[in-house]
């Protein structure tokens, strides 16, 4: 399975108010790890950045005036990201962002759904651990992920240290499966209607090795209970059913 691990950066929180891009990472994972393939790219906004914003992500108005403008790079990215399962963490607000860009760009873009599927870790962070803080740095410390590294906010940084984190999350779970929320931990507003965000389950089989022990083990509760023991019974039981 191809997974994409995505991570934002903006010049504002509010997308419906005009607020850009500035920042996009991504990395890809097959079968839950990293190939080493990424898209990274600044981008021209065309807008100031707002001063709070600057001081999360340390982009600056004057290190984006020769940056490529989205509309250059959206084939790029749209590219990168097809047919894969994105990640991202609280993603109403990416893909919020990056719907209002594409819709920039031209109508025949169309949004992100038409391209990706999405599963968001905010949510899924929520409902493993509810009532905790659940940002990104608050999992990559619960979860063991070092990110002595993150100073401030970057997209290609996030989305390395998200990959850790959703790989930390997801070892030795089953299937979830989240409704949409529309509302972050910091209030912001999603510009995205519909999503249905899933994983699917995770499965893993014994190999030969393992059926061979289990073998071994229930021939000598059979010799214990001085017959069938009551799991062979229950094989027998499910093959009959």
């Amino acid at each position: 399975m191809r997974q994409i691990v995505l991570d934002t950066e903006t010049t504002g929180l509010e997308a419906h108010l005009g607020h850009r891009l500035v920042e996009i990472g991504a990395v890809e994972m097959i079968g839950r790890r990293p190939t080493g393939s990424h898209f990274h790219t600044y981008l021209n906004p065309q807008r100031a950045i707002d001063e709070e914003a600057s001081k999360v992500t340390g982009i600056k108005d004057e290190h984006l005036v020769d940056k490529p403008l989205f509309i250059e790079k959206v084939d790029e990215f749209l590219d990168f990201i097809r047919g894969a399962e994105l990640i991202i963490h609280n993603a109403a607000f990416d893909v919020g962002f990056l719907n209002a860009e594409l819709k920039r760009a031209g109508e025949h873009y169309g949004q992100i759904s038409d391209y990706a599927t999405v599963l968001d870790t905010l949510l899924m962070a929520r409902q493993m651990y509810p009532g905790q803080r659940n940002s990104l740095d608050a999992l990559c410390k619960r979860l063991g992920v070092d990110n002595t590294k993150r100073d401030l906010h970057g997209g290609l940084l996030d989305a390395q240290l998200l990959a850790d984190v959703y790989v930390a999350m997801t070892t030795g779970q089953g299937g979830l499966e989240f409704a949409f929320d529309a509302n972050d931990e910091r209030g912001r507003t999603s510009v995205l209607q519909d999503i249905v965000i899933k994983r699917r389950p995770l499965v893993r089989h014994a190999d030969p090795e393992e059926l061979a022990r289990h073998a071994k083990r229930l021939e000598a509760l059979d010799k214990s209970a001085g017959g069938q023991s009551i799991w062979r019974k229950m094989e027998t039981s499910e093959t009959v059913h």
